[in-house]
């Protein structure tokens, strides 16, 4: 991943993503400082309880907002895993401004301070829902991987790079579908939106088997997309409830029947890598390099969509899935 003794700033570092990055860096990787970067003081709190007494670890509060902090933070930093994000799509559709703060503007400030002090590699998190957009939370990704994209065309002669890592929702998380699921089953009831609706799924631990490729193997203005199953929402409620009574709520606002992790019109600039699809940039002039030689182009018209998978999870994966296990 990262050279021996490197300092990786880690935005939303206490969020779900953040915990389990720094547990695996923690297990594999002991020798990577990791500056632990979110605004909540309890979440710091607890993860450092949880933790214990660590020498690589340090704790800073703040707020991607605030570009001064952000600037502090990063000096001296090698790396920066940007997870920080509002990501709750009902709480971004009522609060549009807060979340363009924190999700658009934050991310333009992420870049600044990236460029500013010299960090050399920049990975932000993306989803599924910044793909043909249809609620504010996936505009704002949407927004967030350009500016990390042509955050490359304005470092000049300095080494910053940067790219994405997109993919689907993940198993888990804080706010998924799997712990109201959960929730549900204990109290008899389970409420589905549509029987039709498909998901992609990725584990906590490949979303960050996936941040350590790019930051291994990017050398800038990528979008990487993991090849990885998908579940109907059905059997994801077999899985969790089977007995259980349910109820059709119909989809909420801003909700799609299936995901899409890359559009036809992307894949006329994106190549198969074996576990990965590359999205490369269109206007890379900041660097001849490639790190994916024997990248295969796709067809005409590919769409990679949560309906049309090649991958799906049985009942009995999903509940591996849910368990942890997969």
């Amino acid at each position: 991943m990262a050279a021996a003794e490197s300092t990786i700033l880690l935005t939303g570092g206490t969020g779900s993503f953040g915990s389990a990055f720094v547990n695996l860096m923690l297990a594999e990787h002991p020798e990577v400082t990791i500056r632990i970067f979110s605004r909540d003081e309890l979440k710091q709190y607890e993860m450092a309880e949880r933790l214990g007494e660590r020498s690589q670890l340090r704790y800073f509060l703040g707020d991607v907002r605030d570009p001064a902090r952000l600037s502090r933070a990063m000096e001296g930093a090698d790396i920066v895993v940007h997870a920080a994000a509002m990501k709750h799509v009902p709480l971004c559709e009522y609060n549009p401004f807060e979340a363009i703060q924190t999700n658009v503007v934050g991310t333009q400030n992420v870049v600044n301070a990236a460029i500013d002090t010299g960090v050399r590699r920049v990975v932000g998190l993306s989803s599924d829902k910044a793909v043909n957009p249809v609620n504010l939370y996936g505009a704002t990704k949407l927004c967030a991987e350009k500016i990390l994209v042509q955050g490359n065309a304005y470092v000049g002669r300095r080494a910053t790079r940067f790219s994405c890592v997109r993919y689907g929702n993940v198993a888990g998380s804080r706010g998924s579908v799997i712990p109201l699921f959960k929730r549900q089953a204990a109290l008899g009831h389970l409420t589905l939106t549509d029987l039709r609706m498909t998901r992609f799924w990725i584990t906590l631990h490949q979303a960050v088997d996936l941040v350590l490729f790019a930051l291994e193997k990017a050398t800038g203005g990528e979008i990487l997309v993991p090849k990885i199953p998908s579940t109907r929402l059905v059997e994801l409620a077999d899985a969790i409830g089977p007995d259980i009574p349910r109820d059709i709520v119909g989809i909420r606002p801003g909700e799609k029947l299936h995901e899409l992790l890359l559009t036809s019109d992307e894949s006329r600039h994106a190549i198969d890598v074996g576990r990965h699809f590359i999205i490369t940039p269109e206007h890379p002039w900041w660097s001849t390099e490639t790190a994916w030689p024997d990248g295969k182009p796709l067809e005409d018209g590919f769409v990679y969509s949560s309906e049309t998978n090649e991958q799906w999870l049985d009942v009995d994966q999903i509940r591996m899935l849910v368990d942890g296990e997969l």
